[in-house]
């Protein structure tokens, strides 16, 4: 079978889960993921933050129609598996939140995840009945479809204000029987709740945030049981990082910022289509 077929990818990116300990980094562009392809990665996952910073918008003020156009550069860019961070799937309205999944499972992604965050409401987290039901809509609008693109279950309680492991226990393990494949609670940052979120979801993968979990190193997520690993919007942040560093001192007359630029060459040869 065709690698770049997406059924290929799909069946891919189901394996890595099944196989153990994995890295999935988020490219934010074309570039980007031609790049983390080229070093090696299994497997790549969009960022929002990321993409929405490269239109000049804040995270979460990009449209669907943009970021399914994104999503599909990044499917078309490299032979990988992506995964969609796929915000709260850009409806409240049910109908038309499974309108936009099956418009994103079309992209090519092999995962989706979903958030239980209403970004109409101040990003307020959803009761957690409505969440569920959520879930259960996009697992059902992704089994229509006919194609194997895993559901990753997202709980949002700590980057909402909300620091209750307990609720974010008691809305993974209901994700994972509404039928999300990956659960994932951005924000866990220590031994205890990591592994408790392993322990609760079992035998289903989990995935953990690098950011606030950076304290930990890989062995040691990878020894609590955890299956991937991403990096959300740090990468771009990162690049960011850099072209801030560069430009404050071009604007205060200084070239002194451009000293630990990547060379050309470097570039050029990783992008030259022969």
């Amino acid at each position: 079978m065709n690698k770049r077929t997406p059924a290929a990818r799909r069946a891919r990116f189901r394996a890595l889960h099944e196989s153990g300990f994995f890295i999935i980094p988020n490219p934010w562009d074309i570039g980007s993921a031609k790049w983390l392809a080229g070093a090696g990665f299994k497997a790549l996952a969009s960022t929002s933050s990321g993409f929405a910073f490269s239109r000049g918008q804040p995270d979460g003020g990009v449209g669907v129609d943009d970021v399914l156009a994104h999503l599909t550069e990044l499917v078309n860019a490299t032979d990988l598996p992506v995964n969609a961070d796929f915000e709260n799937g850009h409806a409240r309205d049910h109908d038309a939140l499974a309108d936009n999944v099956r418009r994103c499972v079309a992209t090519g992604v092999a995962g989706l995840s979903i958030e239980d965050r209403d970004n109409e409401a101040d990003h307020a987290l959803y009761p957690c009945d409505e969440a569920v039901a959520r879930v259960r809509v996009t697992r059902d609008a992704i089994d229509a479809t006919g194609a194997d693109v895993m559901l990753i279950g997202r709980a949002e309680c700590f980057l909402a204000g909300c620091p209750d492991l307990d609720e974010v226990l008691r809305r993974l393990t209901a994700y994972a029987e509404a039928g999300a494949d990956c659960l994932y609670a951005p924000g866990l940052s220590t031994r205890e709740q990591i592994g408790a979120v392993v322990e609760a979801v079992a035998p289903k993968p989990v995935n953990v945030l690098m950011g606030p979990a950076a304290a930990l190193t890989i062995e040691e997520l990878a020894g609590l049981g955890v299956r991937r690993v991403s990096t959300g919007g740090a990468l771009a942040l990162n690049a960011w990082s850099g072209f801030v560093q560069a430009a404050e001192p071009l604007a205060a007359g200084r070239f002194d910022g451009f000293n630990a630029n990547v060379s050309r060459d470097s570039l050029g040869r990783l992008f030259d289509p022969g």
